[in-house]
């Protein structure tokens, strides 16, 4: 089977409307049974720095706390974006052993005269049973050539 067609997508933040002055609105992504994680944080256009930006965890989907290593803007970690980010994309590589089944991010925005634009995806891989359908694999539809 092709590598992928091996993976589960989860869509955590879809794109919405601008937001300023507070954090996206994200759905829990659920690892069971997988080993990898990778969330991609995409920018639009934004007139303001980002106050939070991060994947926190917990064994139930609720009381999240921090992940050590996954906070932008954590002392020796990569700086938040800023106001001038436009169209960047923030990357989480997740080796999932040792971490708690659900993952949350935590992607806020300060107060603009605007706000900033947010996509995030969860890309799960390495799992203990191939997705077999493209619904499985948390598409609409899909195309292979």
């Amino acid at each position: 089977m092709k590598q992928a067609t091996c993976q589960k997508v989860i869509n955590v933040t879809p794109p919405a409307a601008i937001i300023d002055n507070t954090s996206a609105l994200t759905t829990a992504i659920d690892t069971i049974g997988f080993r990898y994680c990778q969330i991609l944080v995409s920018l639009g256009a934004t007139d303001i720095a980002m106050t939070a930006l991060k994947v926190q965890q917990s064994d139930t989907d609720g009381s999240y706390a921090d992940v050590t290593g996954l906070v932008y803007g954590a002392s020796g970690a990569a700086a938040l974006p800023i106001a001038t980010s436009d169209n960047g994309v923030y990357v989480f590589n997740i080796d999932l052993r040792g971490k708690k089944r659900f993952l949350d991010v935590v992607a806020t925005f300060g107060d603009g005269s605007v706000g900033g634009f947010v996509s995030i995806l969860a890309l799960l891989f390495e799992g203990e049973d191939t997705p077999r359908s493209a619904t499985e694999r948390g598409f609409a539809a899909e195309l292979t050539a």
